[in-house]
């Protein structure tokens, strides 16, 4: 089986911490089921989410975020091979967007959909280095 890595970048449409929650919950629960691991990258004006696992899984959960009227402006940042999983331990890793990541004015500009895909390769390293507390999720 080989791995695939993908990752995109979207505004969120109708953010609550309550759609969150069941944004999560699903896609654990659907992720574990199909072999998939991740992370996402959230906060009112910003969803960035790296998905990694079989090709057809990964592609298929991604056509699903395209669909997801919860989604606006869905830019797919980078696809391909990968040599190991970068969150091998967490069926979606949440994680808030970082000060040293986009402000709200560059992300309102587009910072995000604009990302080189080694930008985006970047942000989900470091946040993959950085030690983790508490059970994967």
């Amino acid at each position: 089986m080989r791995l695939m890595q993908l990752i995109y970048a979207s505004r969120p449409f109708g953010f609550s911490g309550d759609a969150l929650d069941d944004i999560l919950m699903i896609a654990r629960r659907r992720n574990r089921a199909d072999g998939i691991t991740g992370a996402l990258i959230c906060r009112n004006d910003l969803f960035m989410q790296m998905l990694e696992g079989p090709r057809s899984r990964v592609t298929a959960t991604f056509g699903r975020i395209l669909r997801d009227d919860r989604h606006i402006d869905v830019t797919l940042l980078w696809c391909g091979d990968a040599p190991f999983r970068s969150f091998p331990d967490w069926d979606m890793l949440e994680d808030p967007a970082r000060s040293w990541m986009w402000n709200r004015e560059e992300v309102r500009a587009g910072a995000p959909g604009a990302a080189s895909a080694e930008e985006a390769r970047r942000v989900f390293a470091r946040i993959a280095s950085e030690p983790r507390e508490g059970p994967a999720g």
